[in-house]
C-alpha cells in the first residue's frame, strides 16, 4: 500500500454496513451480526476492543491496525442497530474540541 491518502471514509464504511446489514444475505458477516441483534455485536465490539488493547500493548503495529479495523466495523455495526448515525459521534467530538479536554470532562454530567 502506498503513501496516498485513502478515498475510503468512515461515512462509506457506515453506508456499507447500513447496507450489508439489512441486506440479508446468508453469507454476510455483517447480515449475521445484525440478525444476532445488539448484544452478540455489543460483545463483538467488546471483544475488538480487548484484542485493540492487547496489541498495542504488546507494541505489535500489525496486529494493533488489524484489530483496529475490526474495532471500527464493529463500532459501526453498534451505532447501526442503535440507530445512531456517525454524523452524531463526530458532531459530539467536534463539540468537545472546542474546550480544553480537562473542562470538557468537567462539564460532564456525574455518571449516576
Amino acid at each position: 500500500m502506498g503513501s496516498s491518502p485513502s478515498a475510503f471514509s468512515l461515512a462509506d464504511l457506515e453506508k456499507i454496513v447500513a447496507e450489508r446489514g439489512r441486506g440479508g444475505d446468508p453469507g454476510s458477516w455483517t447480515a449475521k451480526l445484525f440478525a444476532g441483534g445488539m448484544d452478540r455485536a455489543a460483545k463483538k465490539l467488546g471483544e475488538e476492543a480487548v484484542e485493540a488493547v492487547i496489541a498495542a500493548v504488546a507494541g505489535d503495529r500489525n496486529a494493533l491496525v488489524s484489530e483496529s479495523a475490526d474495532l471500527v466495523y464493529h463500532w459501526l455495526v453498534v451505532l447501526a442497530l442503535a440507530g445512531v448515525p456517525l454524523s452524531e459521534v463526530l458532531a459530539e467530538l467536534e463539540r468537545r474540541t472546542a474546550q480544553s479536554g480537562i473542562a470538557e470532562k468537567a462539564a460532564r454530567p456525574a455518571p449516576r
